[in-house]
């Protein structure tokens, strides 16, 4: 304001001198013409000199001057000494991003809109087989793994998909990519190798493991039915000894089962066929029915008779696993509800029962394999704890989700939700 009020007060300075003079002489008119061109000429020369110094940058001292325009080139100079700091601050930060992912183990990419690459890290020119000279270059070109393409084609990164290496086939990687700013994304990848590989131990584990063990277990349960048939029934301790020992084979018989049954749902192919649900739900119900010794205890109410792509058996023993956990932890003279219907993006199943319900800490747990609710009850409810298990994998390998509504003391209900896509009557 100081430099502005020093300008107006020269420019009145100026304009009486030229009114006193000008009276003076008469010639007011001609020397305000000469005082205005004088002053538009002095502006000019300023303009050209401040053009001059902005078109190098203004990195140099700004030229001496006065009044209004040393204001101008000071402010601009400053700014642009501002500008300069924030630029080496920012420069720092980006050079300390870029050290830190570097270190990163795992693979870090910055793709652009077109799935171009704008940076990479060490880990991702390792795994990837990148090059600094690939920068620029679309993604797809590089890593023509398909399964990767479709996924980043697809826009839906909530999962993420599993490939190997492009440079060795023997590294397994978990690839992720998380959207961020206008159209970017940051691909991330995480070396797998050995965590597929203790699964893939542990799958072949469980499922040695329970084929060895059905020859001993036919083999017990022969004797035992021999046993059984050579009892004559004096002897109470061998016959309450028997009925034990025929429970605990047969236990163990559901479990071998059980385990068999989630090894083929993690190994095998998927096949699909066209599955007419709802006589599918209602064979399930007449069954549980028979099961259970009780008399009419579910309700079946079909809103929809909606048929699906996927696999009888599997689905068959999905909902044969749900019906059955409900009629058991539901007292005996309660209904459960079996209804299949259609809503907006999905058709559903959904059983509802009127047991004791799950604490809300453990309904997360329940589709882990062998995880039971703690739970004091008059009467010990037999199991094997992978019901639910196979449940998840069936429903996983039909693009579907389960989700679980539960109140201890009211029931509750499990409702498997399949997209509207695998409709195919």
């Amino acid at each position: 304001m100081g430099a502005w009020r020093k300008e107006m007060n020269t420019a009145l300075l100026l304009f009486l001198t030229t009114a006193v003079i000008g009276g003076v002489t008469g010639l007011f008119l001609p020397v305000l013409t000469l005082l205005m061109l004088g002053v538009i000429i002095r502006q000019v020369v300023q303009i050209s000199r401040f053009e001059k110094w902005i078109s190098t940058g203004g990195q140099s001292k700004y030229p001496k001057t006065s009044g209004i325009w040393e204001e101008i080139y000071y402010h601009v100079y400053r700014i642009k000494k501002n500008d300069k700091r924030r630029k080496k601050k920012l420069s720092k930060m980006i050079d300390q991003f870029r050290q830190s992912t570097e270190a990163l183990p795992d693979a870090a990419v910055v793709l652009g809109v077109h799935d171009e690459i704008d940076w990479a890290n060490k880990a991702a020119r390792l795994v990837f087989g990148l090059q600094h000279t690939d920068k620029g270059q679309r993604i797809p070109n590089l890593i023509r793994f398909p399964e990767f393409i479709r996924y980043l084609k697809s826009g839906n990164y909530k999962e993420a998909v599993i490939m190997p290496s492009p440079v060795d086939n023997r590294i397994t990687l978990e690839v992720r990519i998380i959207p961020y700013g206008a159209g970017l994304r940051l691909l991330l990848a995480q070396d797998v190798t050995q965590l597929k590989k203790m699964e893939r131990m542990r799958k072949d584990f469980v499922a040695n493991v329970s084929h060895e063990l059905r020859t001993p277990l036919t083999v017990l349960r022969g004797y035992l039915e021999t046993l059984q048939d050579m009892d004559d029934g004096h002897s109470p301790l061998l016959t309450s000894s028997f009925q034990q020992m025929q429970g605990q084979t047969e236990r163990m018989q559901h479990l071998v089962d059980d385990l068999l049954l989630l090894t083929r749902l993690e190994t095998q192919q998927k096949k699909s066929q066209c599955v007419d649900v709802p006589s599918l739900i209602s064979q399930v119900c007449k069954e549980g029915d028979t099961i259970e010794n009780a008399s009419r205890r579910t309700q079946l109410i079909l809103d929809t008779n909606a048929h699906i792509v996927g696999e009888e058996q599997e689905l068959r023993s999905a909902f044969t696993n749900l019906l059955g956990n409900a009629l058991k932890y539901s007292p005996k003279d309660s209904l459960v509800k079996v209804r299949w219907y259609q809503e907006k993006g999905a058709v559903v199943l959904a059983v509802e029962d009127q047991g004791e319900g799950i604490a809300k800490a453990d309904i997360p747990r329940v589709t882990e394999r062998f995880y039971r609710v703690e739970t004091k009850r008059h009467k010990k409810v037999n199991g094997t704890g992978l019901g639910l298990a196979i449940v998840k994998h069936v429903l996983m390998r039909h693009d579907a989700r389960l989700t679980i509504t539960s109140e201890l003391g009211k029931g509750s209900c499990f409702s498997c939700h399949f997209p509207v896509e695998r409709i195919c009557n």
